[in-house]
């Protein structure tokens, strides 16, 4: 087993050089509406379910150098072209690079959204974050659990299980300093039990939080062969008052 922030320190060694960060691709995208979309390098989890598998596994083989002014220009040029309202960083983790992050919030107009996808291993490993990030009044923040408890947790992405505090705590700290957040879950390995017990964590934390957003798993061929040579059960198409038949 690993531990994410270490691998958080290792990983930004590769993707992060001199206030840069590493992208492979800008593009518009069909999630939110309608989002324009960076996507970055480099990730602190090993999620077996993960559809940019190869990416976080071989950070240095992927993509280009881009300094925050170019990133927030390449966003803003989407945005207009699509006439989009919204954008974000995703593909892999993007509070790597705190600073780099900081500073292309810092050149995104207020007039766009920008929806911040995150593990939020980063965030709950440092108060401070959060409380940096609540500086951005055009931020929302979308903090994806990966499973429902500690031990999915580890079993999902290969972690100490102690990682999936880390994501309730980021939670906590974002809240409390006034940023606007909302929890999604992966649920596509949970037993409804599992499910019922998250809904009363992400409550105990606020009341908000218990309807979280349900992420179901998406087939990709490289992501099922992967699943089935570990053997893991899954299903899809989630109903919350039970598991489907139809499991693997």
């Amino acid at each position: 087993m690993y531990h994410p922030v270490e691998i958080a320190e290792i990983t930004e060694k590769t993707v992060c050089e001199n206030n840069r960060r590493r992208y492979y691709r800008f593009r518009p995208a069909r999630f939110y509406g309608g989002i324009s979309t960076a996507d970055c390098v480099g990730c602190c989890l090993r999620c077996v379910f993960c559809w940019s598998w190869n990416i976080v596994a071989r950070p240095e083989e992927y993509g280009n150098l881009y300094a925050p002014e170019e990133v927030a220009r390449r966003l803003v040029n989407i945005a207009k072209k699509k006439r989009l309202n919204q954008m974000r960083i995703s593909g892999n983790e993007p509070t790597l690079c705190r600073e780099h992050l900081i500073n292309v919030l810092k050149l995104i107009p207020e007039d766009y959204l920008f929806i911040l996808e995150t593990n939020g291993i980063l965030i709950g490993n440092d108060r401070t974050y959060a409380e940096e990030l609540s500086a951005f009044h055009n931020l929302y923040v979308r903090v994806s659990l990966k499973g429902t408890c500690e031990e999915e947790f580890s079993r999902l992405t290969g972690s100490v299980p102690e990682g999936f505090q880390l994501q309730l705590r980021a939670l906590e700290f974002l809240r409390d300093s006034g940023v606007r957040v909302h929890p999604a879950s992966m649920i596509s390995f949970s037993p409804c039990e599992n499910i019922k017990a998250l809904k009363k964590r992400l409550r105990a934390i606020d009341p908000a939080f218990e309807d979280f957003e349900v992420e179901e798993l998406i087939l990709y061929p490289a992501v099922e062969e992967r699943l089935k040579k570990m053997k893991l059960r899954y299903f899809t198409g989630y109903r919350p008052d039970r598991i489907p038949a139809e499991q693997i």
